[in-house]
């Protein structure tokens, strides 16, 4: 692949990102600050919500794992769907004027929607990253530039949301959330068009391959490289929604210096940023599972002490914020080019190919996640007595505190507890990928 190319589908997740990280990031505070519904009932309604539509994920990815067009099987969503994801991010950060149940059902509605219109355009561009090449060295690159341009675009929208709302509103906080989703909307449609126009697909399934939903899942259970990784996409993921959405009421209510919170944010993401673009280099020298659970040590350790920094410290706070991120960085290129990986062992052992419906299956292990941190975050918050818009309590300022630091890092170790039990070692993938092409070349003999 040309380096064009893997900037092509890479700037593809900035584009997601308007919609990630807005989420991520604002969508409770959103919430429980702005529209105007009870952080329990909006941690009920995450949870319930972003749970279906994970179980879309498998949906979808076989619906594109079957898709026949001219223009390949992934690449067509990237310009046909991305309208419809606009739509439903201005309509999700809408403010209607009604009652409060009225405001849980528009809630329930429009978020759904937000979410079942991104696994349509998400699942076939994550898909897409295991049929631009069968290489597992290119794949790690081109799966990190990707990530890049993911904590570039996170970077970009933890900085610009909140003046962009204020400019865009004029004072009017509801008014300002509707028109900045419009603004991204536009954007990212245009980005996930450059992707379309700039990328080919070339790994295909085996010729004979009878298409079979069913197969395709059972093929994923009984993967025990891919039932690791799900496990592990889960946990991680709750890694970054406490860290991400927990930052907001952190600054707001424990530090006391919201105003900070538009420098915090973009240094947590070009942490991250920094963290995805060095780990082709890393990869050099350590393989995928041991510099995964070296760095989710890091995390976990330097998010417990990051509990013990005085709240007035700001230096020593942005410079743990930084730490973690970097060391979190890895992660996302890791798994991802991992799940890449996995779908040719299921290959290799099964004689049969998914590729989307492993990614798409990955991403319900992300959105479970998701879904869990941002609810048990909110639930947290409802429990220590959170009251939005006012000040708050002892024991509900140190409740926010361990949502950004410690109980973040607790579940960065729970995930190093699971990582030993992935087994596809550089080794055994290059005897892998030789096999299947050697496979694949004699199919072609034969035709």
């Amino acid at each position: 692949m040309s380096l064009g190319e893997k900037i092509g589908f890479g700037i593809g997740d900035l584009g997601f990102n308007f919609y990630w990280t807005t989420i991520a990031s604002f969508l409770a505070a959103f919430y429980t600050d702005v529209f105007g519904i009870q952080a329990g009932a909006a941690a009920f309604m995450m949870l319930i919500t972003r749970i279906v539509d994970a179980f879309t994920d498998p949906l979808m990815g076989a619906i594109a794992d079957r898709t026949r067009t001219r223009w390949g099987k992934f690449r067509p969503y990237l310009l046909f769907a991305a309208l419809p994801m606009a739509a439903a991010g201005v309509l999700t950060f809408t403010t209607p004027d009604l009652d409060q149940s009225g405001k849980l059902i528009w809630a329930y509605a429009t978020y759904t929607l937000l979410m079942m219109t991104y696994t349509v355009l998400s699942m076939p561009y994550s898909a897409l990253s295991g049929v631009m090449t069968s290489n597992g060295a290119e794949r790690t690159s081109l799966i990190s530039i990707r990530f890049i341009f993911a904590f570039i675009g996170g970077t970009l929208v933890n900085w610009m949301t909140l003046p962009l709302v204020e400019f865009l509103g004029q004072g009017n906080e509801e008014r300002g959330w509707q028109l900045t989703l419009v603004v991204y909307g536009i954007v990212a449609t245009l980005i996930f068009a450059t992707t379309f126009f700039t990328t080919r697909e070339r790994v295909t399934p085996p010729a004979h391959q009878q298409t079979d939903v069913r197969r395709d899942l059972g093929d994923l259970v009984r993967s025990r490289p891919w039932v690791i990784l799900f496990v592990l996409a889960m946990v991680i993921m709750m890694v970054f929604t406490m860290r991400g959405g927990s930052a907001y009421y952190y600054f707001k209510y424990y530090v006391e210096r919201p105003e900070l919170l538009k420098y915090y944010l973009p240094c947590q993401t070009f942490g991250l940023a920094a963290g995805a673009w060095l780990t082709p280099f890393l990869y050099r020298y350590v393989d995928k599972p041991r510099l995964l659970m070296v760095c989710m040590t890091l995390v976990g350790i330097l998010s417990g002490l990051f509990y013990l920094v005085p709240k007035d410290n700001i230096t020593l706070i942005f410079v743990f914020n930084i730490a973690i991120s970097l060391a979190l960085g890895p992660k996302a290129p890791l798994t991802w080019s991992m799940y890449a990986d996995t779908a040719d062992f299921n290959e290799w052992k099964n004689g049969r190919r998914a590729t989307a419906m492993t990614f798409a299956a990955a991403s319900f292990a992300q959105k479970l996640g998701g879904s869990l941190g941002s609810a048990g975050m909110l639930a947290i918050l409802a429990t220590i007595g959170y009251v939005a818009n006012e000040a708050q309590s002892g024991a509900s300022q140190t409740g926010i505190a361990l949502l950004q630091t410690v109980y973040p890092g607790i579940f960065a170790l729970l995930s190093v507890a699971v990582i030993p039990f992935y087994k596809l070692t550089r080794a055994e993938l290059a005897n892998i990928q030789d096999e299947l092409d050697e496979r694949h070349a004699a199919t072609v003999a034969n035709q």
